[in-house]
């Protein structure tokens, strides 16, 4: 896609691998659609949502993160997928970045997140569009993001949280981009709402 055609977009050039074109879009401030159902007509094209079942007890709980060959990571390949973890502080931002070939899914285990996804992928019917999910015990959904979704997250809760993720391949540091969680044309208001 040529540059004049994305700055027509009201979009900053980002990167580019074959017919996928990424780039910043303008967005005023604020914090986009709240989605509050798996089924939103407002998710960002190819993004899922799989709500998972606790299984509490008189001990704590019981929680399935993944079964290779099933759910939203079904088609990622055994022999390349990842699982990580991350473990983040109370009030830890991390955003944003995206990937070019890497699908993730999210899960978060403990504490709750607010999870921010922006699409950045020039020529999506989303692009522009901005996702907020409040995610983690409260609420255990599991989320993928695909190839070309910037995504971040905001503790919210008052401790730690713990993100379990997979990858539907090994990590691959060219494969990352970052943008400043702060962009001024993403506009994202991570100030906790309280409304």
């Amino acid at each position: 896609m040529a540059p004049e055609t994305i700055a027509k977009a009201g979009a900053r050039p980002l990167a580019s691998f074959g017919d996928l074109v990424l780039a910043v879009p303008e967005c005023s401030k604020g914090i986009g659609a709240v989605i509050g159902s798996p089924t939103s007509a407002d998710l960002i094209a190819g993004v899922r949502i799989q709500p998972l079942t606790l299984y509490p007890d008189d001990r704590g709980y019981f929680l399935e993160v993944q079964r290779f060959g099933r759910g939203l990571a079904a088609d990622f390949p055994a022999a390349t997928s990842q699982v990580s973890a991350a473990l983040n502080f109370a009030g830890t931002v991390k955003a944003f970045h995206y990937h070019l070939h890497q699908t993730d899914c999210w899960t978060p285990v403990t504490g709750m997140l607010q999870v921010v996804l922006v699409d950045l992928r020039l020529g999506s019917a989303t692009f522009g569009r901005r996702n907020t999910m409040y995610v983690g015990a409260l609420r255990p959904w599991q989320v993928l993001i695909p190839p070309g979704v910037g995504h971040g997250y905001k503790v919210i809760a008052g401790a730690e949280s713990l993100l379990v993720y997979m990858t539907d391949r090994f990590y691959n540091p060219q494969d990352e981009g970052r943008i400043p969680y702060n962009d001024p044309s993403i506009n994202y208001d991570w100030e906790t709402q309280r409304k």
